[in-house]
């Protein structure tokens, strides 16, 4: 297992990330609570005391020896009790992964502990058989709860520090701009002045689909002055109920029996996506997309792949007039570029970047986890 500290990283865009996350830090100062019936033994507290002490001392990289059923878990948790950083925890497979988030709930009941791996359920990558001509598209078929449990991992890292994500190397994938991300919050709050039809056109610029029958994961409906959604990483639906232009009452239900949970005084809705974005950079998405586009089937037409061109420019055709829709496509992350208007060969956001500057990052089975990244 390897421990590391992160140092300092700026975006492309030239602003720091570490201020994009204080600005959007709620005031709350929660803490890592360690629960357990047991104490550290044996080489537990020397171990835990030593790497301590190297994080403190601004060491980036240590690794910790433990043969299997020596507590290593424990001890990780110990060192998170202490530190009090929001943790990453990386493992090399889903089953690892799965393990190591129901013992850190364990220890941590009173925390944010969150699993974060890949939601494909299926996944068949594009692929040409030459010796038949065959062309077979790219198909895939994800797993929605999975799907929640990783927006709800970066919706946690925006609104609390005492976070600790158990991730598969799916952590180092593309994902969305954490600073578009950020700014598509909706916040509502109780007796305040809100348009109505403006925060349902905010809705949908976040993902978040109107059916009026069907109560679900990431829809909403409006009943007269009332409007109902499930936010896309949680079970209870959140119901804003207006009085005219003004926020009345604010309630978490049960999206099946309706019955009412919990009162709130305001309420923020994330993105219901990871790859969202403004419609101005939408806009210029599309225009970079088209670009890219023109000349890639001029080279492919230079090299004599007609049907190849062919196939990219209808795909191509399609997804942008999804994007220019509905602001989303099939294979969105395929875009992620022109989405967050990186220039060519720059590497992706990742989940990486939903991190403040002071996370701890632990590598679990690191001689089987490192090998992957």
């Amino acid at each position: 297992m390897a421990t590391y500290a992160r140092g300092k990283k700026w975006a492309d865009a030239g602003k720091d990330i570490q201020e994009v996350w204080n600005s959007r830090t709620p005031p709350e100062d929660r803490k890592f609570e360690l629960v357990a019936d047991f104490q550290m033994t044996g080489d537990q507290p020397a171990a835990v005391a030593r790497l301590v002490e190297g994080l403190e001392n601004g060491v980036t990289r240590q690794t910790m020896l433990g043969v299997t059923g020596s507590g290593k878990t424990f001890t990780m948790a110990n060192i998170v009790q202490q530190v009090q950083r929001p943790t990453l925890v990386m493992a090399h497979n889903k089953t690892l992964a799965a393990q190591l988030a129901s013992e850190f709930k364990e220890f941590f009941p009173h925390n944010a502990v969150e699993y974060f791996v890949s939601y494909y359920d299926y996944y068949q990558p594009e692929a040409y058989v030459p010796q038949s001509d065959t062309y077979i598209e790219k198909d895939s078929s994800v797993n929605e709860e999975l799907d929640k449990l990783r927006l709800s991992t970066t919706t946690s890292l925006l609104t609390r520090r005492d976070v600790l994500i158990v991730a598969s190397v799916s952590c180092i994938y593309g994902l969305g701009d954490p600073n578009d991300y950020f700014k598509l919050v909706a916040k509502i709050k109780v007796g305040e002045t809100r348009n109505r039809s403006q925060l349902v056109r905010q809705l949908v610029d976040m993902q978040y689909e109107r059916n009026d029958m069907d109560l679900a994961r990431a829809k909403f409906r409006i009943r007269g002055d009332t409007l109902e959604l499930v936010p896309a990483y949680e079970e209870a639906a959140v119901r804003i109920q207006f009085f005219g232009d003004e926020v009345e009452r604010i309630v978490q239900v049960d999206p099946l029996t309706g019955e009412v949970l919990a009162d709130l005084a305001e309420v923020s809705i994330y993105p219901a996506n990871h790859f969202v974005t403004s419609k101005e950079k939408m806009e210029l998405a599309v225009v970079g997309i088209r670009e890219e586009l023109e000349w890639r089937l001029k080279e492919l037409k230079d090299a004599g792949k007609i049907l190849e061109a062919a196939r990219l420019e209808s795909r191509t055709h399609y997804d942008l007039e999804m994007l220019e829709e509905t602001g989303f496509c099939s294979g969105v992350e395929n875009y992620s570029r022109h989405l967050s208007q990186r220039p060519p060969g720059s590497a992706p956001w990742t989940l990486l970047d939903y991190f403040p500057d002071d996370y701890l990052m632990f590598v679990d089975e690191s001689h089987m986890t490192l090998p992957q990244v």
